[in-house]
């Protein structure tokens, strides 16, 4: 059956198969940067024939004729199991695919094709969970360039609520890194979840390996916030904190040794020698371990 869609709808099947985003397709490519994939992706004109025979060139697994024509399927080697007659379920040579969106991410760039950090604020999260990968909501949002944070797909997300407290606080801005392979996320880290119904900032403990399973979403504020447990067949978007930006400025901090000193100090002891007492009585009682743990 022939497939109707354009070479731009190939192009993102094409990169959904191989778990690329735009940076990392135009890296492969061989591009200074991302805007020529991009403009493939968002349709704003069609590849010529340089352009596909690079594509073919950088990935030979693909069939010419499902690219230029969409006929067939996507794969050489599938159209090889097919002509010769065996049944597709029984011919899959492709290796198994690590857990991810399954999706091409959408991204906007500057002038110089570099990719640009978008904010989503609370005031379009609501809109960003229905319309998170559309070009029209994105180019609305607010797009800077952070530094030290260095090249890749960035988003910024303000946080609602203080579940995540006393880590990231009400109307802080969370910068992350997009996660293409839910599979190899690191535990315990905090990450960005674009689901269904929400846009929530949670800690994750494992990875994901199962589409099927059910993810555990744990707060930092657990005095008031339970494990919160969601299906992952919910789950949109991933994307792992790397930083934030607050308005809360911090106080002072609790100065310990400032408060010990005093404390010894009105007990009529001279800081300086009881700290040295201490230190001596430290190496004593090591040394002393030490042969009784050689006779063991």
């Amino acid at each position: 059956m022939e497939n109707i869609t354009s070479v731009g709808e190939r192009i993102k099947q094409i990169l959904a198969h191989y778990q690329l985003n735009a940076n990392q397709a135009s890296q492969k490519l061989g591009h200074a940067n991302a805007s020529k994939v991009y403009k493939f992706l968002a349709g704003d004109f069609k590849p010529g024939y340089d352009s596909l025979v690079e594509l073919l060139a950088t990935w030979p697994e693909i069939s010419g004729d499902w690219l230029l024509l969409g006929r067939g399927p996507m794969l050489r080697s599938e159209a090889g199991v097919a002509a010769a007659g065996t049944p597709p379920a029984k011919a899959a040579t492709v290796p198994q695919r690590g857990v991810s969106s399954g999706q091409v991410l959408l991204i906007t760039v500057d002038r110089t094709g570099k990719e640009n950090t978008l904010l989503v604020p609370m005031t379009a999260q609501a809109g960003y969970r229905h319309s998170y990968n559309e070009e029209a909501f994105l180019q609305d949002m607010v797009p800077y360039h952070l530094p030290g944070f260095g090249d890749g797909t960035m988003r910024a997300f303000e946080v609602s609520g203080d579940s995540m407290a006393p880590t990231y606080r009400h109307r802080d801005i969370v910068v992350c890194s997009y996660v293409d392979r839910w599979d190899l996320l690191r535990p315990d880290e905090s990450y960005v979840l674009v689901t269904t119904e929400n846009v929530l900032l949670k800690r994750l403990v494992a990875p994901i390996t199962d589409r099927r399973g059910v993810l555990e979403l744990h707060s930092d504020n657990s005095a008031q916030y339970g494990v919160y447990k969601m299906p992952v067949a919910d789950l949109q978007e991933l994307w792992m904190v790397r930083g934030f930006v607050s308005n809360n400025a911090p106080g002072r901090p609790d100065n310990a040794n400032e408060r010990l000193r005093q404390a010894i100090e009105e007990l009529g002891h001279n800081y300086h020698e009881v700290l040295r007492f201490l230190g001596n009585s430290a190496r004593g009682t090591a040394e002393l371990r030490g042969p009784l743990l050689e006779v063991k």
